[in-house]
């Protein structure tokens, strides 16, 4: 559905991405993760044919953005990060209005339906009068209301409770159920990505750092695996054997760190560590996560300190 390879723009001769890929597949929930400034906004514009790439491919639905703009934007459904409305119209007329840019003509029914998806009602009330997480559901809506192949959606629960953000994950994962759509999620909610996404890409500094399935590069990531150890008595926590880093403790608990060259044979550690003083009760394993993930790609790179402190 998406496919960009080595995407360049330059914006009044400035180089904003300098390396972007972006794979994205029918029945994909793809996270498109960053620090501020990064570089997501700028690919979003550039796949929806809003901003000119220097170089490099992409497609989307099939259709090169340089070259069939106005086509791919009718088959996409967008919600930006500030959503505006026309405050003194109601929700369904608003989507009725909205719809037919599209140059189609929903029904009462239609509209009716979308928006108990959401969680709103049908009443006469203005948008202007909606609290910010009713705007927000709204925005979902609007983008739904098309009935598009693809979504792009930035920040879609924020500002919602969690009954809220819940209900829009639902919808999410139904409206890709089928196999036939897909979604582009912009957030930095990484509780939301965890939940919702097969597939994430990394950007930072106008490149792509990392691109791959959630589940695999979670499986790869860093140099080591992680434990949690609950122990007899305090240990000696400067007297431990190469290749294990204390990361932290609360209580009987201690979380220590294997590098990876001694994970493939942990067992030896723990008598290594037993020896050493530590009464070991019991060993939980703890799955990496996706904000170590994220922290480990996104870091500064000590090179790029030092040139920008001289």
């Amino acid at each position: 559905m998406i496919s960009i390879e080595n995407l360049h723009l330059n914006i009044e001769r400035k180089e904003i991405l300098k390396g972007i890929g972006l794979h994205l597949q029918p029945g994909d929930i793809y996270g498109l993760l960053g620090p501020n400034g990064a570089g997501k906004s700028t690919t979003i514009f550039a796949l929806l044919g809003l901003r000119a790439r220097s170089s490099g491919r992409i497609s989307v639905l099939g259709r090169d953005p340089g070259e069939h703009a106005s086509e791919i934007r009718r088959m996409v459904g967008v919600m930006p990060e500030h959503a505006g409305f026309y405050d003194w119209m109601t929700a369904p007329a608003y989507l009725r209005w909205y719809v037919r840019l599209y140059g189609q003509t929903p029904t009462d029914r239609d509209l009716r339906m979308l928006l108990e998806k959401v969680g709103l009602d049908t009443d006469h009330r203005p948008i202007g009068t909606y609290s910010r997480g009713m705007k927000q559901r709204m925005a979902v809506a609007r983008a739904l209301a098309p009935r598009p192949r693809l979504l792009i959606l930035d920040e879609p629960t924020n500002g919602l409770d969690p009954k809220g953000r819940r209900e829009i994950h639902d919808l999410l994962l139904e409206f890709v159920a089928e196999g036939n759509a897909g979604v582009l999620l912009c957030t930095h909610l990484l509780n939301d990505v965890d939940r919702l996404c097969n597939r994430i890409g990394i950007i930072d500094q106008g490149r792509t750092r990392l691109e791959g399935r959630l589940g695999d590069l979670l499986a790869e990531q860093g140099t080591g695996q992680r434990y949690r150890l609950r122990l007899e008595a305090k240990p000696d926590s400067a007297n431990l054997p190469v290749g294990v880093s204390l990361l932290a403790h609360e209580g009987d608990w201690w979380r220590v760190q294997i590098q990876s060259e001694a994970s493939e044979a942990p067992s030896a550690l723990w008598g290594e560590l037993w020896e050493r003083g530590w009464r070991i009760l019991e060993i939980r394993s703890e799955a990496s996560s996706l904000e170590e993930l994220y922290l480990n790609i996104t870091a500064p790179d000590p090179s790029h300190v030092q040139e920008a402190a001289r």
